[in-house]
């Protein structure tokens, strides 16, 4: 008999209290989850949108990889998921780390697309320091220039594979459910030449999520799915709505990771980094937004690969919000830890 190893609530608790970057690391592991990413890729790459979720499943290379080490080491993954760094380093260009990135073969002839998909919870200006619209744009730049002499070799551009880059995005206010995409564009701005060849090679869609409680549920099937999936509801609601609306089949996997993620937001609850904004309460509000400052630090210098522990500590125990804002500058800035490093604690 085959048993199931569990963390206790005592143990996601501990490690919630911790760092508040388990909670990623569980919603990372759940869109790369393959009925998760099936129904992510039916929805937002035009080459998927004729396919069944069966089929599109069977076209997901056995390649996912998560940008995140496992929390609970008792949940397997079933030899679907690759613990790996989804690391990409360009000589000259620096390193690049992915969410979950993998490859997948479509369309009639079975074209191969290189994928990636990132979660993310900020989007506006103010919070990042940039413009999110240029980062997508660089990663797709940087899944371009990757694949020479890997997909491609001296000047064989036409065997250069198509790159998408998804983006969910958390934030989004109550009517703020949409679908967006960036794309390459030719156009004769003079002439009339005909442009046959279609640039097709790049494009990133961005997935807008509402972060408040919707009073209705979205006329999007996966945003709909998608705003259950990372809802603060109990796991046996979404469990119910998951298989009887969206047809999933719960994996121990998923399963195990949607409890996590669960047990795991109400410990953020308890502590007053959600509700305690929503209730308007003075106390609440303020430590909502030292929280979210923190984790917007934390989101930035992820990109730069693993954080390390003086720097994490140091960002968890600073309260001053104008002090996080400068850090946060800091961050969207720094070419590696060393730098930023030396901006925060002077050394």
């Amino acid at each position: 008999m085959t048993r199931q190893r569990e963390d206790t609530h005592l143990s996601q608790a501990v490690a919630a209290a911790e760092s508040a970057a388990a909670y990623d690391t569980n919603v990372k592991f759940l869109l790369a989850d393959k009925q998760i990413l099936a129904r992510i890729l039916k929805y937002t790459i035009r080459e998927c949108r004729d396919m069944t979720i069966i089929d599109i499943i069977s076209c997901i290379d056995d390649d996912i990889e998560v940008a995140a080490s496992a929390l609970d080491p008792g949940l397997t993954n079933l030899g679907r998921v690759r613990e790996d760094k989804t690391e990409d380093s360009v000589p000259g260009e620096g390193t690049v780390y992915y969410d979950i990135r993998f490859s997948a073969y479509l369309g009639q002839m079975k074209m191969k697309f290189l994928i990636n998909l990132e979660a993310q919870k900020l989007t506006s200006h103010s919070a990042l320091g940039y413009h999110l619209e240029n980062r997508i744009v660089y990663y797709l730049s940087r899944m371009v220039s990757a694949q020479k002499n890997t997909e491609f070799y001296r000047t064989d551009y036409d065997s250069l594979k198509n790159v998408r880059s998804i983006w969910i995005c958390m934030d989004s206010g109550k009517r703020g459910d949409s679908i967006e995409e960036i794309n390459l564009e030719r156009k004769t701005v003079y002439g009339d030449r005909d442009n046959s060849h279609r640039v097709e090679l790049v494009q990133g869609i961005i997935v807008n999520i509402r972060s408040d409680s919707a009073e209705k549920t979205s006329r999007n099937t996966l945003i709909a799915m998608l705003e259950v999936l990372l809802s603060e509801m109990n796991v046996k609601e979404k469990k119910d709505i998951l298989e009887k609306e969206y047809g999933m089949v719960m994996q121990v996997e998923t399963e195990g990771r949607m409890q996590s993620m669960c047990n795991l937001s109400e410990v953020f609850i308890e502590k007053g980094i959600q509700k305690g904004i929503q209730k308007g309460m003075q106390k609440g509000m303020q430590k909502g937004a030292v929280n979210q400052g923190r984790q917007s630090i934390l989101d930035l210098l992820e990109d730069l690969g693993d954080i390390p522990e003086d720097i994490v500590t140091c960002i968890l125990a600073e309260e001053d919000t104008e002090t996080l804002r400068i850090w946060n500058k800091a961050a969207a800035r720094a070419e590696g830890f060393a730098a930023f490093r030396e901006k925060i604690m002077g050394a």
